[in-house]
Formats: structure tokens, sequence, C-alpha cells
């Protein structure tokens, strides 16, 4: 749940004192429902809740789209023996860790990522609370739904940056959004694409508002962890780990982890945030 930022973010909302996890989902058809997940043992229990009565169906689009945020059905078996081959990396293989929280879309991914560019999380969560606020389907709970990429890019440039408080990124996130629900940009494939992920991040990049952080970063909520993502935290957090604070090139970080093959942005990842 914590394995990133994600969890503090709408749709998604949690409850540290239980280790709860809440998610308002949109079903196909249009149905919301609103999940809570928390640890029963073994396994992770659902409560889902809607305005109408869910089938058969929903109740297991529910699944699918839960176990695809939390990863679920993706393979670590071998970036756990990799951990397992050095002893300093050996607790990622004893805690199970490397499954990234994302979101059930693409598209909601990316325009967080973005609301993540040169700022503090701090104004991120006042982004992306105020872009589902202000765009997205109320619940009738006080919760509403990420917004649809329609329901996006009928928003102006000034709406969000006056209520949003999304500054620069403003006409980033509405070209995104008219891109994606035009049919122009078909995001949602690059998660069981088969393009290379060096031809892959090249298409992120074409994106507007997306740079090499951004782009890093997405591909690891896609599978794929051949980049670092650096940012600003993430440089400041190596250098405190391994150079007693001194800044050092992003090409020195990028040698450090380059031993660890196409795991090397996870590996990056989990050591900063251990």
């Amino acid at each position: 749940m914590r394995s990133h930022g994600w969890y503090d973010l709408p749709p998604f909302s949690h409850n540290a004192g239980d280790h709860t996890l809440e998610r308002l989902l949109r079903l196909s058809g249009g149905t919301l429902a609103g999940c809570r997940l928390s640890s029963g043992g073994s396994v992770i229990r659902v409560h889902a809740a809607s305005r109408v009565p869910l089938t058969a169906a929903q109740r297991l689009e529910i699944v699918a789209q839960l176990r695809s945020c939390l990863r679920l059905d993706e393979d670590f078996s071998a970036f756990h023996a990799a951990a397992r081959r050095d002893p300093a990396t050996r607790w990622i293989a004893r805690s199970g860790a490397g499954r990234l929280l994302r979101s059930p879309t693409v598209f909601e991914d990316l325009v967080k990522m973005i609301c993540t560019t040169n700022c503090t999380w701090n104004l991120t969560r006042i982004m992306v609370s105020r872009i589902v606020e202000r765009f997205g389907e109320p619940f009738g709970d006080g919760r509403s739904a990420f917004p649809t990429p329609a329901a996006l890019a009928a928003a102006t440039e000034q709406e969000l940056r006056t209520h949003c408080t999304a500054g620069y990124r403003s006409p980033y996130i509405a070209d995104l959004a008219r891109n994606v629900a035009s049919g122009a940009l078909a995001v949602e494939e690059w998660r069981t694409g088969t393009m290379p992920t060096e031809d892959l991040f090249r298409v992120l990049r074409t994106v507007k508002g997306v740079g090499p952080y951004a782009a890093g970063n997405v591909l690891k909520l896609l599978g794929r962890y051949e980049y670092l993502g650096l940012d600003s935290w993430v440089r400041g957090r190596y250098a405190e780990l391994h150079t007693k604070g001194r800044k050092v090139k992003d090409a020195t970080i990028e040698r450090a982890y380059a031993r660890y093959g196409r795991w090397r942005g996870l590996f990056f990842w989990l050591e900063m945030t251990r």
C-alpha cells in the first residue's frame, strides 16, 4: 500500500491506524463502487459498496481492477532471486517488496505523475484532490471518481490553473486528456504491449509535460524497471546514503545501479525508500 505516494492521492485514501486502503472504482457501464481493502491473514479482504446492486460480472471486475492496482499478477520471482544474491538487498526478497501501487488506468497515472513535477508533495495532493473534486463524478458520500479523459478534456487551461492550482502543468494535462479522449493517444495499451522499453520511454517523452523523471517513473507502473526516474528528492536521498551528503552527477547514480540490469530502477527506488 505504501510502496510510494499514490495511496495518499484520491480516489485512493488510507487509514494508518488499521492499515486499510480505500478506492473508488469506475466499472464498465459507468457504475461506481467504493472499495475498502484490509488484510485478512493470507488474503486481502474487499468490502465493496455501490448505489445499485452489483452483478456477479461487476464483482469480478472489481477484483480484476484491484489485482491490477496491487500488481498481484506480476511475476517478481526473477527480481527476488536477484535480490537474494546480494546481502545488501536480501531484505527485499524476505519482505516480498517490489509491487508499486498503481491506478486502475494509465491515464490516471500519467495525470498524477505530471502533478508531481517540480513541486512539493503537499502541492501534488492539492492539485490531484481539486482535479478529482471538480471534474470527477461524485459518489454521493463526499468522494468522487477520478475524471474520465473526456471529462478532463472538457476542462479549460484556465480552469485547471485557477481551480486546481496546476500552474504550468495545466496545458499539459488538458492536452493529454484531449489526446486520450480522441483516441490519438492509446495509453491503456502500454500495460499489455510488447514495445521495447527504450521505445516506450521515447513515446512517453513525446507526451507534453512528461520529462525523463516522469517517464522513468510511469514505466515502473507499467512493469518496466530499466530507468531510475531521478528527481531532486531521490538525488538528495542517494547523497545522504552513499556520499555523506555530497551531490553527484546523475551518470554516477546510473552507474551504481547498472549491475541490476532490467530491475535497476526498482532496486534503486526500494533502497531510497526503505
